[in-house]
């Protein structure tokens, strides 16, 4: 890490054997061929309270020990209070990444109308001590800008935000009554081996089990279903509910579920594109909401059932995402990653925040644009004069245009462009789902097994951090 100029770290809180611990994951990209790579740097034991005082010492103290505390651009969680109230109070602020703190349990006093102020006495304020002595300035830390994770936004989308959708009673009913038919063939199909294997024997294909730690996994569990009955009929599944004295499926109970599959796959594909990790930056995250939110709108006038689940989706996608859609940093990250430029959206106004982020962040100077012919004279002179420097700013300001117009999609476009170049890997070096922490603690769950309860907490880091060979290839 002490040869790459920007990195991204990720973390997470896990729990296992009655004891909590703090996974941090870091990712960079390779300076020459943007290939990720990716390491383990901590899975720390937490002690107490998961304050959010506590969450940032423990992170400031793990980026220090590894001395990548100037090279963070940004640290990705999901969103727990503790995380965003960390990172809220310690982390580093812009006009891109300013999210007001006001101190919890400040009490305004305020003077009384019956007191008089012209008796000659000196007006008195009174204040809260304990608010003060609590009050904390953000200096004592220092954290990186925070990202929320979009994996975790998303999955508070497909499964809060869609209960919006309820409010209409004719779907409210549909879906209950689907919804039940179908959790009660999956509770059939886990509970003896024989269940599971009369599904097989007519079904062809076993029932996906719900897992309450996959975001999408309800999503696949229906898929199964609409899938079963697409290729074996509904013939198939109807012998199969008899047999295992389940109730019915409806003929409306069947078109729902295959509407609520077609409006949920993008949802889901999402999903899988913004939890990756080799081959995935934070530029995709506006891409990818932005194209989702266009699929849900396209598919909505061919519905019959699944209006209003569209309507609750398109919403809890506004809510949830409407700062980062204006963020001209993440606006300009995308513009950076070549297979998308301009094309991704439409908003002229959008595009031009990200243009002008762009413009105004680019380096000043760059090695591959400096001119041959400047020469030291006085090191005192040239710093106090450099800011009217006039060597190679035009140079610089076409690049930006030269890139956008190009016709390449590859991550070469990028080369005949340093300035560019150079701003595209620090914007993109984010990753914009935590997921990598939930690799690690997958990972970590294998090596902190009931037969070794008992492990020291530092013994177990050490050999965590022993697979890091094996984690930075793996996705």
């Amino acid at each position: 890490m002490k040869k790459v100029p920007y990195i991204a770290t990720t973390t997470d809180c896990w729990t296992a054997r009655r004891r909590s611990f703090i996974g941090v994951t870091a990712h960079w990209l390779d300076p020459c061929s943007f290939e990720r790579r990716s390491a383990a740097l901590a899975c720390r034991q937490l002690r107490g309270s998961h304050t959010f005082d506590a969450l940032a010492a423990v992170l400031t103290d793990i980026h220090a020990e590894y001395e990548i505390s100037h090279k963070v651009v940004r640290t990705t969680t999901d969103n727990r209070s503790n995380f965003v109230k960390a990172f809220r109070v310690f982390g580093q602020q812009d006009e891109n990444n300013n999210e007001e703190f006001v101190a919890e349990g400040t009490i305004e006093e305020e003077v009384g109308e019956y007191c008089d102020a012209s008796d000659g006495e000196e007006e008195v304020e009174f204040m809260d001590v304990e608010a003060i002595l609590e009050e904390d300035d953000g200096l004592q830390y220092q954290l990186p800008k925070h990202h929320r994770c979009a994996c975790h936004l998303l999955n508070l989308v497909s499964t809060v935000d869609v209960d919006r959708a309820n409010k209409t009673e004719a779907y409210k009913k549909l879906s209950r009554s689907a919804f039940s038919k179908c959790q009660a063939l999956w509770n059939k199909a886990s509970r003896s081996p024989q269940n599971a294997e009369l599904l097989e024997e007519h079904c062809k294909l076993h029932l996906v089990q719900l897992n309450s730690t996959r975001w999408n996994s309800s999503f696949m569990a229906m898929e199964r279903v609409v899938r079963i009955i697409r290729d074996q009929g509904e013939g198939s599944v109807r012998t199969v509910c008899a047999a295992l004295n389940v109730p019915m499926y409806s003929p409306a109970d069947i078109a729902f579920l295959g509407e609520y599959v077609t409006v949920m796959s993008p949802v889901a594909k999402s999903l899988n594109i913004l939890q990756g990790e080799v081959n995935v930056q934070i530029g995709w995250l506006l891409p990818t909401i932005t194209t989702l939110t266009t699929k849900l709108e396209k598919s909505r006038p061919s519905l019959r059932f699944c209006k209003p689940l569209v309507d609750a989706l398109l919403e809890g996608l506004r809510k949830r995402f409407e700062s980062m859609m204006l963020e001209p940093e993440l606006i300009a990250a995308a513009i950076l990653v070549p297979r998308f430029k301009t094309s991704w959206t439409s908003n002229d106004t959008v595009l031009q925040l990200g243009l002008s982020y762009i413009k105004e962040h680019r380096p000043e100077h760059d090695e591959g644009l400096r001119s041959p012919d400047t020469t030291s004279t006085s090191s005192d002179e040239d710093d106090f004069f450099s800011n009217v420097k006039q060597t190679h700013s035009h140079e610089l300001s076409k690049q930006p245009d030269g890139y956008l117009a190009a016709t390449a999609e590859g991550v070469n476009t990028l080369a005949p462009y340093p300035a560019v170049r150079n701003l595209s890997l620090k914007l993109n070096t984010a990753l914009p789902a935590s997921a990598a922490c939930e690799r690690l603690f997958s990972i970590a769950g294998l090596l902190f097994t009931p037969r070794r309860g008992s492990i020291h907490s530092q013994n177990f880091e050490n050999q965590l951090l022993k697979l890091n060979k094996d984690f930075m290839t793996f996705n």
